[in-house]
């Protein structure tokens, strides 16, 4: 059931860092937190449910989603440098009937403000950061707000610049890292599904610079575990590559971000506001659950050929107790829930009454 959402998309994302979460994540009741009777990469949690990066904006939204029982956050995707929002507005309600299958993507969705179930949105924020001194310190009191059996993952990325060579982009998504490593936080991710330098695809499909960047971090961070953030893959072949990859310098592999396709309002216009690239508009919620199930079940496959024992963190369209199931089932360590969890903030008690043995 649809409930008034922790960030407002009727408020521009400077509104709702600073005066949000809203509506039931402010509401300040706090969901048990149990016995931790689970692992994830060596730490025990009490469920195998969080928050993927992207909703939670700061401290108060990852302490949030603490009382509410996600007990593995991802604090939303921070840079090297300040990075400016995108123009309002950042989060529109997509009408797709059925799966947005890769073939779909390729045409126009409408967008409007109209919430409904089954829920699909898009989301357009381009990825802002407060300059480092900021969000580290921020991220060191969304560690601190962990209570037993929780524990927060904090997202980082690389910035393209104009110019910039391969070399400096790799040494920037490092220093990202490094960055990040100073907050204190027990698992760090890299969020590889973000604009890659030399094309317009993202880091995690050039998988020679996901190689490289990832050898990077890992010089960056240390011993710290390490999630690689990625899209969705159509080859096999590429899903084994990127477990050779992760089995080499990370722990885990969480998938899906997002799919992306053209979004236009009820007009045929552009339905986002700003440069010609806003008109493709990355889709989350129910309509991409397909491709989340599709891609943890092969990285389980991946996993298996390769004898390794990275975990999965299976993300996309969760939005009730039963899609969490049906990502355990395939065999996700963790799953997250994002478009689900912000317009239903109950939804991980309800998870948990409905599956106590996940």
């Amino acid at each position: 059931m649809l409930r008034a959402p922790f960030y407002d998309p009727l408020l521009s994302y400077e509104d709702n860092y600073t005066k949000g979460p809203f509506n039931g994540f402010a509401d300040g009741i706090r969901v048990a937190e149990g016995e931790p009777r689970f692992d994830f990469l060596g730490i025990k949690i009490n469920y195998p449910l969080g928050i993927p990066a992207g909703p939670l904006l700061n401290s108060k939204y990852v302490a949030a989603a603490f009382r509410k029982g996600f007990d593995v956050p991802v604090y939303k995707t921070a840079r090297a440098n300040e990075f400016p929002c995108h123009p309002f507005p950042n989060v529109l309600s997509v009408n797709i009937e059925g799966d947005l299958t890769l073939e779909r993507a390729g045409q126009p969705l409408v967008a409007d403000t109209e919430y409904s179930e089954p829920l699909s949105i898009t989301n357009s924020f381009g990825v802002p950061s407060r300059p480092p001194n900021v969000w580290q310190e921020d991220a060191k009191k969304a560690v601190s707000a962990a209570g037993t059996g929780q524990v927060m993952v904090m997202s980082f990325m690389g910035t393209v610049r104009e110019g910039q060579s391969a070399d400096e982009f790799v040494a920037d998504f490092a220093e990202a890292g490094r960055l990040s490593a100073q907050t204190g936080a027990k698992i760090l991710e890299a969020n590889l599904s973000c604009p890659n330098i030399g094309n317009e695809g993202l880091v995690c499909y050039n998988l020679d610079m996901t190689e490289r960047v990832s050898e990077a971090i890992r010089k960056a961070i240390g011993t710290l575990p390490l999630i690689l953030k990625v899209g969705y893959y159509n080859d096999d072949a590429d899903v084994e590559e990127l477990g050779r990859i992760a089995t080499k310098y990370a722990n885990a592999i969480a998938s899906i971000n997002t799919i992306a396709a053209p979004v236009v309002d009820k007009s045929g216009k552009q339905a986002l506001p700003g440069l010609p690239m806003r008109l493709k508009s990355g889709v989350c919620g129910h309509a991409i659950k397909w491709a989340g199930l599709d891609m943890a079940k092969r990285l389980v496959g991946a996993r298996r050929k390769l004898k390794a024992d990275f975990s999965i963190v299976g993300v996309g369209g969760v939005t009730s107790p039963q899609d969490f199931k049906e990502y355990r089932n395939v065999g996700a360590d963790i799953v997250m829930s994002a478009t689900g969890a912000m317009w239903n903030p109950y939804l991980a008690k309800e998870i948990k009454e409905a599956f106590p043995d996940a």
